[in-house]
C-alpha cells in the first residue's frame, strides 16, 4: 500500500470529508518533525474519539515561521506527511502553510478537535469554528517526558 494516497490537499479534504457526512471526523495537527511516543499516544487517543482521524501537518515554511529552532524542520514536509500517513491510527493527512490550521479546520469543520494538554483549551486554533458548528474540543493528557524539543536537546547535547 502506498501511504501517499492518504495525503490530501485542503480541497480534497473539503470535497471528500466536508459536511454533510455520516462519519464522526476528528482533527488534530502538529509539526511531527521527529515522531516520538508522545505523538503516537496522542494520535491513538484522538482516533478513538471518532470514525476518521485527519491530521494537519505544518508545511516547512509554516514550521520556520513557528520558530521551532535552528535548522527546523529536520525532516521535509513530504516525508513528515508520509510518516504520519503510515500510522495505522491516521486516516488522512493534509499539509497546511499557515501558522495555525484554522483555515484548514474551516474547510473540514471536524466534529472533534484534539490537542495535547500543553495547550489551554481557550488557545486551541479553530476552537470557535468547531464549537459553533456543534462539535467539541478535547485536550488530551500530554505524555510527560516526550517532546520533540526535549529530544532535540538530548541529541544536540550528546557527546558520544
Amino acid at each position: 500500500m502506498t501511504f501517499d494516497r492518504k495525503v490530501l490537499s485542503a480541497s480534497d479534504v473539503r470535497d471528500r470529508l466536508g459536511k454533510p457526512r455520516s462519519e464522526v471526523v476528528v482533527f488534530t495537527n502538529g509539526v511531527f518533525d521527529l515522531v516520538h511516543r508522545g505523538h503516537i499516544q496522542t494520535l491513538t487517543v484522538a482516533r478513538g474519539m471518532g470514525d476518521l482521524l485527519v491530521v494537519g501537518v505544518n508545511s516547512d515554511a509554516s514550521v520556520r515561521r513557528l520558530e521551532k529552532g535552528t535548522g527546523r524542520p529536520f525532516v521535509g514536509q513530504a516525508d513528515r506527511a508520509f510518516l504520519v500517513a503510515a500510522l495505522e491510527c491516521v486516516d488522512y493527512v493534509c499539509l497546511f502553510d499557515e501558522t495555525t490550521p484554522t483555515k484548514l479546520i474551516g474547510e473540514l469543520i471536524p466534529d472533534v478537535l484534539v490537542k495535547g494538554s500543553d495547550y489551554d483549551i481557550t488557545d486551541v486554533a479553530g476552537r470557535e469554528i468547531v464549537q459553533s458548528n456543534g462539535g467539541r474540543v478535547e485536550v488530551v493528557p500530554f505524555s510527560k517526558g516526550y517532546s520533540t524539543t526535549g529530544l532535540v536537546r538530548r541529541i544536540r547535547g550528546y557527546q558520544g
